[in-house]
């Protein structure tokens, strides 16, 4: 999360300035652009299990909704602040945009611990932030979908308050719903498989077989696990990843040079992607602290957890083996060290490329759900192969051909479109 040294919506709004001024932007495209068209603060008061009332911070950014409704997930978190759902709503905004799925971007949070909290609690949580919000958001202005901490669960909760204050069955009003109550097969898959989507056409058009390529991943959640699932069934050797540890809080980097089972690491690990260290030595792993993943000696650096972890202090660490960087996380880079990574001559497929799938499969739920009709899971992971191979070409034939770092390539196409939606609309 965001800390007093580092504001992730200035680091956004610092990446949108360096291209609007490479693109030529108007002054007012780029004032409308550069800050988001609705936040939301509100408090949710929550009885307690002990009796006790408490009451919450939540919030909703929507970014963008030139060109569709606005969407982005809801996260759960201690550290939560304004200005990460901000930036992230922004990313929301270049990310849906970048696939060209007709979607604005958005984003919510609760400064809130699950960990700390019982499911009634968190339940009490999810409808209190609907029924602040209600009058808002809906499948045709805003779409929110779980994120850090939060899961399907959470979005039923949600989907069965918004539907209680509405009359209406609505579900197309959230995403990332349990399958057999609206949600899309190859959904929790969705975001890793994109990633590696994405990295498999990188290699290709380097030449490189896949088999032949070792990794290292920081975080082990929903992302970098279905991203290593992938990455290993493609042949790609996975030799480190990194878990947060609740207890310790802290992070531990767990490597095994032989290479990474998943399921025997998913069975030493619970529900928070959590990693047991005392049975990982047992299967054979090193336990090193938490940063090591950066440093590896690996072709390919996965960061999949959260924002700010390849920053100018860690940059310089990257192995010179390195020679893909594959974004699963929103923001994990900073500009500083983005400098570094183009001198080290690092093939960067930024974050709202690499990560789109899971807003493009949350688009395809959304779809299935306001037609009633679901595809099998094999239409939807071919459908979504299709969209980010297609979006990763785009962005690569742009960097080559106008010279530019990936990230700026992406953020080209994104803007651009963006900026089309807002002049047609006539709102600048």
């Amino acid at each position: 999360m965001a800390s007093e040294s580092f504001n992730p919506f200035k680091m956004a709004q610092q990446q949108f300035d360096a291209v609007a001024e490479k693109l030529g932007l108007d002054q007012a495209t780029r004032d409308f652009l550069r800050t988001p068209c609705r936040e939301y603060h509100f408090n949710i008061p929550i009885r307690m299990d002990d009796g006790s009332y408490k009451v919450y911070r939540g919030f909703r950014v929507q970014h963008s909704d030139a060109r569709g409704p606005a969407k982005g997930g809801i996260r759960f978190h201690p550290q939560e602040t304004i200005d990460t759902v901000k930036a992230l709503a922004m990313w929301m905004t270049w990310k849906t945009a970048v696939v060209d799925i007709p979607l604005g971007g958005g984003k919510g949070g609760v400064i809130c611990d699950p960990h700390n909290l019982s499911m009634r609690e968190q339940e009490a949580i999810c409808r209190g932030w609907v029924r602040q919000i209600a009058r808002n958001v809906g499948p045709l202005q805003d779409v929110p979908a779980p994120d850090v901490m939060t899961t399907g669960q959470h979005m039923l909760w949600m989907l069965d308050e918004y539907e209680t204050i509405t009359g209406f069955k609505s579900p197309g009003f959230i995403t990332g719903k349990p399958i057999g109550m609206g949600g899309s097969l190859a959904r929790p898959e969705a975001t890793g498989y994109g990633a590696i989507f994405t990295l498999r056409e990188a290699l290709k058009e380097k030449g490189i077989d896949i088999g032949k390529t070792t990794a290292s991943f920081q975080g082990f959640g929903n992302v970098s696990q279905f991203a290593i699932d992938l990455y290993t069934q493609y042949g790609g050797k996975a030799i480190a990843v990194s878990s947060w540890d609740q207890k310790e809080q802290k992070s531990f980097t767990f490597r095994r040079k032989s290479g990474i089972d998943m399921k025997e690491l998913l069975g030493i690990t619970n529900r928070f992607g959590e990693i047991d260290r005392i049975k990982a030595v047992e299967l054979g792993f090193e336990v090193l602290p938490g940063e090591d993943w950066i440093d590896q000696e690996v072709d390919i650096l996965v960061p999949a957890a959260l924002e700010n972890q390849v920053n100018a202090q860690t940059a310089p660490q990257i192995h010179s083996s390195v020679k893909f960087i594959v974004e699963g996380a929103n923001g994990p880079t900073t500009p500083e060290a983005d400098e570094i990574i183009k001198k080290k001559n690092i093939w960067m497929i930024p974050d709202f490329l690499a990560n789109a799938g899971g807003v493009t499969c949350s688009y395809f739920e959304q779809v299935q759900c306001n037609m009633n009709f679901f595809w099998t899971k094999e239409e939807v992971l071919t459908r979504l192969d299709n969209k980010m191979t297609e979006a990763y070409h785009a962005t690569s034939e742009l960097a080559q051909k106008r010279n530019v770092y990936m990230r700026d390539a992406a953020y080209m196409i994104s803007i651009s479109r963006v900026a089309e939606a807002v002049k047609m609309r006539g709102w600048v």
